[in-house]
């Protein structure tokens, strides 16, 4: 007998975005192992993913409007804690016949997710830390949520009339990091490369790391429109001062 992933996915025949997959199942298990050539995924980012494909054939099969909706915000109004925003999207669920509780009593925990993989799929990964430069995939998965995020941001704004065309701009996000004596500043990838951030205080004698020369700074988001949210980036186990900057262009 399936788990819950089994019995939604039969149910609902949520879709991959990749043509290249003949199953769900088979997409979560390319991204959980790394199978794909791409980072490997945890059961978090996979179970938020599962939900929210599962949500939009919810919605599908409701005649919701999947295209003007902005998924990525009703999803975190439903599993979120916000009490007006909830109550907000409650009542516009209703009017399509959907009630707010039962769509979240749909969704998936993260250890469904992992039973899933480990239990029903028998899946395997591949945990060895030598084979995997979990540093720089640490960076790319920030510089990539914070594009999404970014992206949504604009999304809405073009929803909202307020910033015309803006879903159609291209979010770059990068990351830098800042000499702590100066005003020095190198992209995340120039400085593990050459070992250093800033030549001029930098010490190749000592053992330290890139990594312990710039710790104990604060993190600063620059993203494009509008002021999103405050983030902080915690790296590497320690606080890095990381100026992401995210630029759209039409």
């Amino acid at each position: 007998m399936g788990c819950k992933v089994d019995s939604l996915t039969e149910r609902h025949a949520p879709t991959v975005p990749d043509p290249g997959y003949e199953s769900v199942d088979e997409y979560l298990v390319a991204r959980w192992t790394g199978a794909d050539g791409r980072s490997a995924d945890g059961y978090k980012a996979l179970t938020e993913w599962f939900n929210k494909r599962l949500l939009k054939r919810v919605y599908e099969e409701h005649g919701r409007d999947v295209v003007s909706v902005h998924l990525d915000r009703e999803y975190e109004v439903i599993t979120g804690d916000a009490d007006v925003q909830r109550d907000e999207l409650a009542a516009d669920l209703a009017a399509d016949g959907l009630d707010i509780d039962e769509v979240q009593t749909e969704l998936v925990s993260w250890s469904t997710m992992r039973h899933h993989l480990k239990g029903c799929l028998e899946a395997e990964k591949d945990t060895t830390p030598a084979e995997t430069d979990w540093e720089a995939n640490t960076v790319q998965m920030a510089r990539e949520r914070t594009a999404e995020k970014a992206q949504s941001v604009l999304s809405s704004l073009t929803s909202k009339g307020r910033l015309q065309d803006a879903d159609r701009a291209q979010v770059d996000v990068q990351v830098k990091l800042r000499c702590p004596e100066c005003s020095v500043r190198v992209p995340f990838e120039d400085a593990v490369e050459r070992g250093y951030v800033c030549n001029t205080h930098s010490e190749p004698d000592s053992e330290e790391s890139v990594v312990d020369r710039v710790q104990n700074q604060s993190s600063a988001i620059a993203l494009p429109y509008a002021a999103v949210e405050a983030l902080q980036t915690v790296l590497l186990g320690e606080s890095l001062l990381v100026e992401s900057v995210a630029m759209g262009a039409l």
